[in-house]
């Protein structure tokens, strides 16, 4: 018998029973449709963490201190170096250390680190930003755009351009309205105003910034802006333009990009603790946020795994079931020459099909009802409104592929006991069967 043959043969024995394998389908439906939508959830999540990270500075970003530093930094970004430390009546506790000369010299010898990637993490203070379209001005947070792979997800324009002698900026959300832009789109290209206040005369220094894009809402670059290097370091001048020389010069911070392809993270920390300095990678950042949100998908395709068990269950009672209502039919196939394999066959090939079926409505009501949700999700009023670019659920071709798959593979090893009954029965005592 052909292989269309048995295929269209398995699935018109199913119909000689309908409520049976509707009711069988259904089950393998729930657990299905759980484990799909789940699985889209988690790839959503992942997605816009991933997206999060790039923006902070991808993979190979890092952000290097002395300890001291990171420890007096501990308490607000959740973070540090966790040795114990011996009590100085001699030294101020939780004091900064700023990184030497040397360490930057040897920083710039690790063989990790990229070559000329090392960016020193001035903080710019602007006191605030206006525009020739308001009379209004708003407090504004900016930082310099990291170095390396940064992927900044945008809902209009661009990243600054790290190196342009142009003074850049792309705007946190919300700015552009309140600025007196009709939208995103229209700010773009326009020019904006930073003041910075100085410290002993109270007057205000302007300076003026291009602004090439927009951010969409994020975990970690919502309400700051970002800018390049030429607009930071003019604006760190202003900042410092009274402090001691040797402070101007002190560097806390800086930020790299190091070779992820080819070291860990933990290889970088490594060699980085051998000339007195600590790093942090994004993944100590936002690792996890993103750990727990693996968790909680984790504990739901339990849940959907358990369904899925109770589907496999519910196959094998169907097929032996069928098997027992077929059993002259059987007895009357062999006695007439048909092998046991393509008995086995047959039986496998309906427990495949139930999983078809079943994986098909449940992948089709899953994406019906993911998409569905981002729609409401991102509408006025919804709680992911905020966050554009955030696609709660997320199907990929491979992921539904893969999964139909395995629910298939499920079905066939649920299916394989009642087959081989069937293929065992002998074909005589088959015929005798009332």
């Amino acid at each position: 018998m052909k292989t269309l043959d048995i295929i269209k043969s398995a699935n018109q024995n199913l119909l000689r029973n309908k409520l049976r394998t509707v009711l069988t389908v259904l089950a393998i439906f729930i657990g299905s449709f759980t484990i799909i939508l789940n699985t889209a959830i988690q790839t959503g999540v992942n997605s816009f963490i991933n997206g999060q990270v790039e923006a902070y500075g991808g993979d190979g970003y890092v952000i290097i201190m002395s300890a001291d530093t990171m420890n007096a930094l501990g308490d607000q970004m959740g973070v540090s170096s966790g040795e114990p430390k011996e009590y100085d009546p001699d030294k101020i506790q939780n004091s900064a250390t700023p990184i030497s000369e040397k360490q930057l010299d040897e920083l710039n010898e690790l063989s990790s680190i990229e070559k000329n990637s090392i960016q020193p993490m001035h903080n710019v203070s602007i006191s605030y930003a206006t525009s020739d379209k308001t009379d209004k001005k708003y407090i504004l947070e900016a930082s310099i755009l990291p170095p390396g792979e940064v992927n900044i997800d945008t809902v209009a324009g661009v990243k600054p351009d790290l190196d342009s002698e142009e003074n850049q900026i792309t705007l946190p959300p919300n700015y552009a309205s309140v600025l007196g832009y009709d939208s995103e789109e229209a700010i773009v290209g326009q020019t904006i105003t930073l003041a910075v206040q100085d410290q002993v005369t109270l007057a205000y220094t302007d300076f003026e910034a291009k602004v090439v894009g927009v951010q969409a809402s994020g975990i970690i670059t919502q309400n700051s802006a970002l800018i390049n290097r030429v607009l930071g370091d003019e604006i760190y001048e202003e900042n410092t333009k009274y402090y001691p020389e040797n402070m101007k010069n002190q560097v806390y911070s800086v930020s790299a990009e190091f070779r992820y392809k080819d070291y860990s993270a933990e290889e970088v920390k490594d060699q980085l603790k051998e000339i007195g300095l600590v790093g942090m990678t994004v993944d100590d950042i936002v690792g996890s946020i993103q750990s727990f949100f693996d968790v909680i998908i984790t504990v739901f395709n339990i849940f959907g795994m358990i369904a899925l068990l109770t589907a496999a269950i519910g196959i094998i009672n169907t097929l032996f079931m069928s098997v027992q209502e077929r059993t002259r039919e059987i007895g009357l196939d062999k006695a007439l020459g048909m092998p046991s394999s393509e008995v086995f066959l047959s039986f496998t090939v309906e427990a495949v099909s139930l999983g078809f079926w079943g994986s098909l409505l449940g992948t089709g009501v899953a994406m019906a009802a993911g998409f569905g949700a981002n729609a409401i999700f991102h509408a006025a009023g919804g709680f992911l409104e905020a966050f554009p670019t955030f696609q709660l659920v997320e199907f990929t071709p491979y992921n539904v592929i893969m999964l139909m798959l395995v629910i298939m593979l499920v079905a066939f090893l649920a299916g394989t006991l009642p087959a081989q009954k069937a293929a065992s029965k002998d074909p005589i005592d088959a015929l005798r069967y009332e």
